[in-house]
C-alpha cells in the first residue's frame, strides 16, 4: 500500500474508531448508570453496591497483564471482536436469564465480572493499537479523539440512562447496550490493526510465562517506563484524596445539595472535552515529559485550593460555583498530563512489547484505586479534611520533582537537553 492510501485509511480510522469507541462507550455509561439505580432499589444496600464496583475493578486489574500478552502475540484485530462478541454473548446471557428466571443481584455481579474481563482485552488491546492505526504525526490526535469520545460518553451516559430510568425496564438497557456494541463491532471490523505496524508477518509467539517475564525485563531495561509507571501508581493512591473527598467535602462537610454536585462533576466531564479538543487541533507537544511535569505541579496545587471554601466564609452559591471551575480547571491539568505521557509512551515502547506494558500499567494503576479510597476513607472519618489535603498536595509535589528531576528528562528527551545546553554555551 503506497503512502497515499495508507494516510486516507488513517483518516478513516480516526474517526471509525473514534465513532466506535463513542458509541460503545455510551451504552456502557447507559448500562452502568441503570443497574447502579437497580441494584440500590433491590437491595437499598451500599455493601451490595459496593460489591459490583469490585467486581468491575478486581478482574481487570487481575487479567490486565495477559490481556497485554495477548494483545503481543496474536492478532489486535480478532482479539479486540472476540472480546466486543463476549460483551454481546455475556449481556445477552443476562437478558436471557431475566425472561427465564428473573433479575437478581447474582446474576449481576456474575454479568458484570465477565463484562469486566472482555473490557480488559479489547481496551488494553485497543491501547496498544493505536500507533498502528494511524500515521505517528497524528498519534496525539487519535488519542485525543479517544478521550473526547470518553468524555462524551461519561457526559451523555447518566444523562440518557437517567431519561431512561423512569419509563424503561431493565432489559431494556441491556439491549440499547447490545446494540451499541454491535455497532462498534461492525465499525472495528473495517479497520487494519497493522496498517502502522513495524512487525514482520514471521515473529515467534513467546510461552504465556515467558511472554510475562520478558515484559518484565523490558521495562526495567528502561528507566524513563519505570518512572512513568511509578508515577502512574502514586498518582492513582494519593489522587484518591479528591476521588473520596471531593464528595465527602462538598456533600457531607459543606452541605451542598446532590443536584448541585452534579454540576460540579459535570464540569470536570466538560474540561476533559475541552482539553481533548485543545490537543486535538494543536500540533503534538515537544517535550512531554516536561509538560507532564508542569501540568502535574498545578494539579497538585489546584488540590491544596479545595480547602478554600474549609477556612473561608463562602456563600452557598460561590461555594458550588467554586468547585465547578476548580473541577474544570482539576481535569484539564489532568489531561495535560495524561495526554503528552500516552502518545510518549506509544511512541518509546517497542511495538512487540506494548500491550504488556500497558496492560501492567492498568494493574498497577487499578489496584492503587481501591486501595486509596479504603486508606483515604479511614483518614476522613479521623482527620481533618483540611490537613489531608494539603499535605496529600505537598507530597505530589514532592513525588513529582523527585520522579520527574531533571536527569530523567534529560534522558527521556536528550535532543531537546542537548540543544538547550549547546545554546547556552553559545550565549555564554
Amino acid at each position: 500500500m503506497d503512502e497515499a492510501a495508507k494516510y486516507k485509511k488513517a483518516t478513516y480510522h480516526l474517526w471509525t474508531f473514534t465513532a466506535s469507541k463513542m458509541i460503545a462507550m455510551l451504552g456502557s455509561h447507559v448500562l452502568s448508570f441503570g443497574i447502579s439505580l437497580y441494584i440500590l432499589a433491590m437491595t437499598g444496600s451500599a455493601t451490595s453496591f459496593a460489591t459490583n464496583m469490585i467486581c468491575s475493578i478486581l478482574p481487570r486489574a487481575l487479567v490486565a497483564p495477559l490481556a497485554g500478552y495477548v494483545a503481543d502475540n496474536y492478532s489486535k484485530k480478532r482479539t479486540i471482536l472476540l472480546a466486543q462478541a463476549g460483551t454481546i454473548l455475556t449481556m445477552a446471557g443476562l437478558l436471557l436469564y431475566t425472561e427465564l428466571f428473573g433479575m437478581s443481584v447474582n446474576a449481576i455481579y456474575v454479568t458484570t465480572v465477565f463484562y469486566t474481563l472482555c473490557s480488559a482485552f479489547s481496551g488494553v488491546t485497543f491501547t496498544s493499537a493505536i500507533a498502528t492505526l494511524v500515521n505517528p504525526e497524528r498519534l496525539q490526535r487519535a488519542m485525543s479523539f479517544n478521550q473526547m469520545s470518553m468524555s462524551v460518553a461519561a457526559v451523555g451516559g447518566p444523562v440518557i440512562g437517567g431519561m431512561m430510568y423512569g419509563f424503561f425496564s431493565m432489559e431494556v438497557f441491556l439491549i440499547v447496550h447490545m446494540i451499541a456494541y454491535a455497532i462498534a463491532f461492525c465499525l472495528e471490523a473495517t479497520m487494519n490493526f497493522n496498517l502502522y505496524s513495524t512487525r514482520g508477518d514471521n515473529t515467534k509467539k513467546e510461552k504465556i510465562w515467558k511472554g510475562l517475564v520478558s515484559g518484565f525485563s523490558y521495562i526495567k531495561q528502561h528507566k524513563v517506563i519505570k518512572v512513568v509507571m511509578w508515577l502512574s501508581l502514586w498518582i492513582n493512591l494519593f489522587f484518591s484524596a479528591i476521588v473520596v473527598g471531593g464528595t465527602y467535602v462538598i456533600i457531607e462537610l459543606l452541605k451542598v445539595e446532590p443536584t448541585h454536585f452534579g454540576f460540579v462533576e459535570a464540569a470536570g466531564a466538560l474540561g476533559m472535552l475541552v482539553a481533548s479538543i485543545y490537543f486535538a487541533t494543536r500540533g503534538e507537544i515537544k517535550v512531554p515529559l516536561r509538560f507532564s511535569k508542569f501540568c502535574l505541579l498545578l494539579l497538585s496545587s489546584s488540590l491544596a485550593f479545595a480547602v478554600i471554601p474549609l477556612v473561608t466564609d463562602f456563600s452557598y452559591s460561590m461555594i458550588v460555583v467554586f468547585y465547578i471551575l476548580l473541577y474544570f480547571i482539576f481535569a484539564i491539568f489532568e489531561m495535560g498530563v495524561n495526554m503528552p505521557l500516552g502518545v510518549f509512551m506509544q511512541k518509546l515502547i517497542s511495538e512487540e512489547y506494548r500491550g504488556r506494558v500497558f496492560g501492567l500499567m492498568e494493574t498497577m494503576a487499578m489496584s492503587m484505586m481501591p486501595i486509596g479510597m479504603l486508606v483515604y476513607g479511614i483518614l476522613y472519618d479521623m482527620l481533618p479534611a483540611t490537613g489531608i489535603l494539603l499535605v496529600t498536595s505537598a507530597i505530589i509535589v514532592v513525588m513529582t520533582l523527585v520522579l520527574l528531576r531533571t536527569a530523567v528528562l534529560r534522558e527521556a528527551h536528550p535532543e531537546f537537553y542537548d540543544e538547550t545546553t549547546m545554546a547556552e554555551r553559545v550565549a555564554n
